[in-house]
């Protein structure tokens, strides 16, 4: 929201016009994902602190914030992926926003030599799009760490049930197997 605020539009230069629309929509965008966040975080929070206070288990079950699981889930990939994703590209086309008209040619002579605005913003995305790269790369794997360290869990949960169920079957057989039946030594 600053950087829309703040950014100072040199007026006798012609901006294209994708540009412009493009860096306007990245910022309504980036600005509507975090408040999305923001609002999920705020309307949850009482709750988890309200189960946090009651020392009794099935009131957890019963919270918003269990029911709300993937509601929570969504807004923090929102605020943490999606947003972060949008800010790297806020900061790409701020960049070509205010460096683009810098020592620009004003005659319409094509040179074939690049602005130094245009330079600076070229260099602006040159750093951007590998961080960008390297963000993403790091995001699936922790993602895909999160999730193989949440399914080896369960996995194990699964096998100590299994476990507790046969032994349950096996006392449950030898305790048949001790009692007296009557009519069974007739």
């Amino acid at each position: 929201m600053v950087a829309m605020v703040e950014v100072q539009l040199d007026g006798e230069y012609a901006y294209p016009t994708g540009l412009l629309i493009a860096f306007s929509a990245c910022t309504t965008v980036l600005v509507a994902v975090h408040l999305f966040a923001l609002m999920i975080s705020t309307c949850i929070l009482p709750n988890i602190e309200a189960v946090s206070n009651v020392h009794n288990l099935n009131s957890v079950k019963e919270s918003p914030h269990e029911r709300m699981h993937r509601h929570i889930e969504l807004a923090w990939a929102f605020s943490t992926v999606i947003g972060t994703l949008l800010f790297l590209a806020e900061v790409v086309l701020l960049c070509w926003v205010k460096f683009l008209p810098v020592n620009s040619p004003k005659s319409s002579v094509n040179d074939s030599s690049i602005s130094p605005g245009k330079a600076a913003a070229i260099a602006s995305t040159s750093i951007m799009v590998p961080f960008g790269v390297i963000f993403i790369i790091f995001a699936v794997h922790f993602y895909r760490s999160l999730v193989s360290h949440k399914t080896d869990r369960q996995l194990k949960d699964l096998t100590e049930l299994s476990e507790l169920a046969q032994l349950q079957n096996q006392l449950d057989h030898r305790g048949d197997s001790g009692q007296y039946h009557p009519g069974h030594y007739a």
